[in-house]
């Protein structure tokens, strides 16, 4: 069995490519995932290469960027290649199958605009919900 899950955060923007030929869009990142334990009480990391095909890549490399939260299930891969100066590379790699944007981003504005559609800025309306109701503060909530 082989499979992946993966929480962590980008190190850069994702980078989008679209096949030669077939036109099918791929997306690469790297995954900053932190390691539960360490030695002597100091944060590590590990740092995953991800790709992501098809319509995820496209909304991967659309609204998220570097810094952003995201969950990743998928598989291992490992492949090789001649490099150009004739030295063989390996590769390691997780092929996601899913994708969570865990904190959501557009890199072109904070909020996605749509036509006809007006973002509501004012707060809690309470006249307009009755008087039963009562806007709690975040700060009340036990958990």
């Amino acid at each position: 069995m082989n499979k992946v899950v993966l929480i962590g955060r980008l190190t850069k923007d994702p980078e989008l490519r679209f096949t030669p030929g077939t036109g099918t869009a791929v997306a690469t990142f790297t995954l900053a995932v932190d390691r539960r334990f360490s030695k002597d009480g100091t944060k590590e990391a590990d740092f995953i290469p991800v790709v992501v095909w098809g319509k995820q890549a496209e909304s991967t490399a659309n609204y998220m960027s570097k810094g952003k939260l995201m969950g990743v299930g998928g598989r291992i891969q490992t492949r090789n290649y001649e490099a150009k100066d004739g030295t063989r590379r390996y590769v390691t790699e997780v092929v996601a199958e899913e994708v969570q944007f865990l904190e959501w981003g557009n890199k072109q504005s904070a909020a996605p605009q749509y036509e006809g559609y007006e973002s509501q800025t004012s707060g809690f309306d309470s006249g307009s919900y009755g008087e039963d109701i009562t806007p709690v503060d975040d700060g009340e909530i036990p958990f």
